[in-house]
């Protein structure tokens, strides 16, 4: 019989990520995958971007309505709430084999604890790693010690995952499987990628990525000090639309500000997979407070700027340069970053994240891995 495998993805950040581990459990002949949407794949604000889903050909089989319209912390602990009670049903019914989860957005601790429920044992990715500035990092160890299997990015978080009190043969290095696509994709060429964001790319230009930091309070204090040093940044500015998060609506009005000021400046609400990394590849910077100027621009050798708390405590590489959320700080690690002795000394360096063969791994263990009590009963330390 096939193994029934279902995967959640609740937003194009996540679905970045799984889309190889999807393509290659799809093309498994021993499973049947169940694909189940929601969170803001499912809103017009944030993109529809489950339709980018439905383009790539993937069978949904079933999407839960859950994302409030809300900017604030009540509206993120009630969009879990909602996601349970959609997901009680629709995993009820569909009970797989294994869930596969990803990472550490707040929505995923619905289906974790679905899961949990109906005993579904639960694969995760990227877990071990740390963010101690959002609620991320805390969310990724709920989903840790709720799940059966892991799949870390980094030799260090397999090591944290296995201090947890996980069992060994439970944790696999695999990467990170965002990495796999430029291993098993052509970017697009400058002139392809100008006529698909309608935009003459311009030189310098630098990627802004910039999320609420849901550790805070005020989750958007720092952005005062960030977008003043983009007042004084030279170059062309293209942002990419901030997570679903408490705060989200105000950076996205701060944004759509700045390019009403600029004309060299550019706000996306939603890049697909293909062309967010050709337009990495374009860029001479990166700056922000994303995951993937961390993950991601390692393997471009693209310097970026880490401001703020958000990321704080991540591994990093050497094309990173951390800077406190102050205007001049931002601005002198912007400067140092596009110049050229920094990006001279980043030729030849590799990314601690991966090698772009995450997915191939993923799919070998969870094809094979024990069902049944052996995978949902787990043993800790001092085992009598």
């Amino acid at each position: 019989m096939k193994r029934k495998i279902a995967v959640i993805t609740t937003s194009r950040a996540d679905y970045s990520h799984l889309y190889w581990p999807l393509r290659d459990l799809s093309a498994h002949p021993q499973v049947h995958l169940n694909l189940v949407v929601l969170g803001s794949h499912l809103s017009p604000e944030f993109g529809h971007t489950i339709q980018e889903i439905e383009r790539d050909g993937f069978p949904i089989a079933g999407r839960v309505e859950c994302l409030l319209s809300s900017d604030s912390d009540v509206g993120m602990a009630k969009t879990i709430g909602v996601a349970t009670l959609g997901l009680a049903d629709l995993l009820g019914e569909m009970r797989p084999d294994i869930l596969l989860l990803i990472a550490d957005r707040y929505e995923m601790l619905a289906p974790a604890s679905v899961a949990l429920a109906l005993r579904i044992p639960i694969a995760h990715i990227e877990g071990g790693e740390i963010s101690e500035g959002a609620i991320d990092d805390a969310v990724r160890n709920a989903l840790t010690k709720m799940s059966h299997v892991h799949f870390t990015s980094t030799e260090a978080a397999q090591r944290r995952v296995v201090a947890l009190d996980e069992e060994a043969w439970r944790v696999h290095r695999a990467g990170a499987p965002s990495l796999d696509h430029l291993r098993r994709q052509t970017l697009y060429t400058r002139e392809q990628l100008e006529l698909r964001l309608g935009i003459q790319l311009q030189n310098p230009a630098i990627l802004a990525a910039y999320h609420p930091v849901t550790i805070a309070r005020n989750t958007v204090l720092e952005a005062d000090a960030l977008f003043a040093a983009l007042a004084s940044v030279e170059g062309q500015i293209i942002f990419c639309y901030p997570n679903a998060d408490a705060g989200s609506r105000d950076l996205i009005e701060r944004a759509r500000s700045f390019v009403q000021t600029r004309k060299d400046a550019h706000l996306f609400v939603n890049l697909d997979v293909l062309t967010y990394w050709s337009l990495l590849r374009q860029m001479n910077g990166c700056l922000g407070n994303s995951s993937s100027g961390i993950m991601e621009t390692p393997s471009l050798a693209l310097p970026t700027v880490n401001v703020g708390l958000r990321q704080q405590g991540r591994e990093r590489a050497r094309n990173i340069i951390n800077a406190a959320p102050d205007e001049d700080a931002i601005c002198g690690a912007v400067r140092k970053a596009m110049s050229a002795e920094f990006r001279q000394s980043l030729q030849g360096m590799k990314n601690p994240y991966g090698d772009g063969y995450a997915a191939e791994r993923i799919v070998q263990v969870l094809t094979t891995v024990p069902l049944g009590q052996e995978l949902l009963m787990k043993r800790h330390g001092d085992k009598d």
